[in-house]
């Protein structure tokens, strides 16, 4: 998964792409990334986020979060959506933050393993105008 997902030939293919990443310092050093990218109309998908685990716990994923949601919403946006594993306990974070489970999805990534997980969704604006 790893290789399929994090190595270096799919990172650099995704930022010479239309995925866009965020870097988020402490200081000089980075704690944190994020990568999303606009999927359908109005639909952003967060692929990616990492928060180092002495950071965790303190509000970087909060702010790395609330600062994709700002950015898209000056894009029109309407909805972030994304995967989470359904044994990743990551799952809370996100239902603090708003988001909400909108399915299950079992995901073949080769040689006999799947990626099982919830499709979350938060919305980004209550009502869509008339």
């Amino acid at each position: 998964m790893l290789e399929l997902i994090y190595s270096e030939k799919v990172l650099h293919e995704q930022m010479t792409t239309n995925f866009e990443f965020i870097l988020v310092y402490d200081g000089l050093h980075p704690v944190g990334f994020a990568s999303y990218s606009l999927t359908e109309p109005r639909l952003y998908k967060l692929h990616k986020i990492y928060v180092l685990p002495s950071q965790q716990g303190k509000g970087t994923g909060r702010f790395i979060i609330d600062e994709l949601v700002k950015s898209m919403k000056t894009k029109g946006a309407t909805t972030l959506r994304l995967n989470v594993n359904r044994n990743n306990s990551a799952k809370f974070f996100y239902e603090r933050l708003g988001f909400a489970i909108t399915k299950e999805e079992d995901i073949d990534i080769g040689n006999g393993y799947f990626m099982n997980d919830y499709v979350m969704e938060k919305k980004l604006i209550d009502d869509f105008p008339l």
